[in-house]
């Protein structure tokens, strides 16, 4: 029951992201230029009338947001209660605390007239708060403890280095797209695949450096997730713990390139913008399974080893 109660809080924060992407993409960061209120209101007794243009995307924004805070809170105290792992009890205290910050990190944001630093931030916190719920659902998953005896990958330390590698690489390069969108530099070039009709652009601009290393970050992503990926089918092909999120990291890899490009493409059109974004969040949490799965033999410590042999 825990464990399916942690994965509806991991899937109501991607709920939260693609959010946040339609408020940042459809330029509704200031529609309600108060916080914690909404024109006065209580957040939650606002007039459903009144929830028009722009206002519309950055309030419901903020209600997906408490929604996800209070599931965060009967998580954290859930873990409390019944987890007798004090690690696995102390990523619920750590993601309670992201949240929190999150949370008052998004009313900066608009307290401050959304500056980039903080937009910025706000952004990156946002992801390490779904890959904590992702890590939580997946460590109270019975396959994660049916799984910790005999795993194919518990001395394979390419597949450990690499996974957690492409990973670290992956949010690095979810903050230069979150750079790029809080900096207005999302179609500082215009074209796609090539970048003003040459590989290499021939101009040079702060948006321009910004896009174009969005791009490299994007090529050096796939090259990663593909590595990784392709020594699971080549190494571990029949162990369905791995097998499957390694190719379900090549599809959102490739479903992600694809809205990359059209958000391009479309001049930002702020439903793939978004897309793109939740996406990504997406390849990130599939990586952050794979990484964890391949490292499972660290995190369980001797007692659960024989208990789960016995």
């Amino acid at each position: 029951m825990l464990h399916r109660f942690a994965a509806l809080v991991a899937a109501s924060t991607a709920l939260l992201i693609f959010a946040g992407g339609l408020v940042t993409s459809t330029g509704s960061g200031l529609s309600v230029p108060d916080w914690p209120t909404t024109y006065g209101w209580n957040m939650f007794t606002f007039p459903i009338d009144k929830w028009v243009g722009g206002i519309y995307y950055e309030h419901t924004h903020r209600l997906i947001a408490s929604v996800v805070g209070f599931l965060i809170v009967v998580l954290a105290v859930w873990l409390w209660r019944v987890e007798p792992r004090a690690w696995v009890r102390r990523l619920g205290y750590v993601a309670l605390a992201a949240v929190i910050t999150q949370g008052i990190l998004g009313g900066i944001t608009v307290l401050w007239f959304l500056p980039p630093p903080v937009s910025i931030a706000h952004a990156g916190l946002a992801q390490l708060v779904f890959c904590l719920t992702i890590a939580i659902a997946l460590v109270t998953s019975p396959g994660w403890s049916r799984g910790a005896a005999g795993d194919s990958a518990a001395d394979d330390r390419t597949l450990q280095l690499v996974a957690a590698v492409t990973t670290a690489v992956i949010y690095v390069q979810i903050i230069a797209g979150a750079t790029m969108r809080h900096t207005g530099a999302g179609l500082a070039i215009p074209d796609f695949p090539l970048a003003f009709g040459q590989i290499v652009p021939s101009v040079w601009s702060g948006p321009i450096a910004i896009h174009y290393a969005h791009r490299v970050g994007a090529v050096i992503v796939s090259l990663l997730a593909l590595a990784t990926a392709g020594h699971v089918l080549y190494h571990h092909v029949r162990e369905g713990g791995l097998r499957r999120p390694a190719v379900l990291l090549v599809a959102l890899l490739i479903v992600q390139v694809t809205l990359g490009a059209l958000t391009v493409l479309s001049g930002k059109h702020y439903v793939i913008n978004s897309l793109h974004v939740v996406t990504g969040a997406l390849v990130l949490g599939t990586s952050l399974v794979l990484a964890l799965r391949a490292n499972r033999a660290r995190f369980t410590t001797q007692a659960e080893r024989m208990r789960v042999a016995a």
